[in-house]
């Protein structure tokens, strides 16, 4: 399965610091991919990171691309629910982009193994 993850690196999740937070996601994602055995998938040759923090770059992209992928990951609610409830046809055309949307917080019982 191929996929493409999101980590909101401005926002602090149950009172931890941002960097914190941003481990959380990341650390919760990468251990859900490898469980899962799922590749990641990077549309931007000239994006930083393996995951994006930026929807509308992601939309932007998978726009390019022209293709759907198995899956889209992200943390939790929290993560996203600015860009889902300020931008609801965003995010609708953004889901249509993928097979699986999946929430790793509620997939924790299965993240038992952590990736290094």
């Amino acid at each position: 399965m191929k996929g493409i993850y999101f980590i909101n690196d401005r926002i602090r999740i149950n009172g931890l610091t941002k960097e914190e937070s941003i481990s959380l996601q990341e650390q919760s994602i990468k251990n859900y991919l490898f469980n899962q055995n799922i590749q990641t998938v990077k549309l931007n040759p000239y994006q930083l990171n393996e995951y994006y923090t930026i929807p509308h770059a992601l939309l932007y992209d998978l726009k390019k691309e022209k293709s759907g992928f198995d899956c889209f990951i992200y943390y939790s609610l929290q993560t996203l629910e600015d860009f889902i409830y300020t931008y609801p046809a965003k995010w609708l055309i953004l889901k249509s982009f993928f097979k699986e949307i999946i929430m790793v917080e509620k997939q924790n019982d299965l993240n038992v193994q952590k990736v290094i």
